[in-house]
This record gives C-alpha cells, structure tokens and sequence, in this order.
C-alpha cells in the first residue's frame, strides 16, 4: 500500500484552498505527474527538501516533500503569470 494514500495527498495539498475556489488538485493524474517531475528533478542532481527521508528513492522523497507542503503545485497559468 502507498503511504500516504491518493487521498491523504489530496487533502494536504488542497488544505490552503479557501471555500469557493478550485481545488490546486482534482485528480490523481496530477499527484502522478507533479511527483513524476520533481523525482526527475532529484535524479538530475536537485537537492531534496526533506532532511531525514524515510527512503532514498527519488519517487518517495517527492511524494513525502508533496505531502509536507515543501514543494507546492502550480498551474502553467501562474507559471506564466510569474515569467512576465
């Protein structure tokens, strides 16, 4: 079983989410691929954010760093928005 769950995931990373505005994540697809790009990120040489991971694999340490609010999910329109 993966820890956390899809679920627990979903609900750390949408906590900040006030009521009446769209949740930063509606699916599972985007958990798999926001951790899936910061885990090519710890591969390719980036530093993890967790100090003490529970496990050296680079997958793992995304999803502990997801779930504890290290790394934060934007959208590619606040990505642009912060380009300009």
């Amino acid at each position: 079983m993966i820890h956390p769950s899809y679920v627990e995931l979903m609900k750390a990373i949408n906590n900040d989410v006030e009521l009446g505005e769209e949740p930063v994540v509606n699916s599972r697809y985007s958990i798999v691929i926001a951790a899936a790009k910061r885990a090519r990120q710890i591969i390719d040489g980036a530093e993890p954010l967790v100090a003490n991971p529970k496990c050296n694999k680079p997958l793992s340490i995304a999803v502990e760093e997801l779930y504890r609010g290290d790394v934060k999910i934007v959208s590619d329109d606040e990505q642009e928005d912060k380009a300009e």
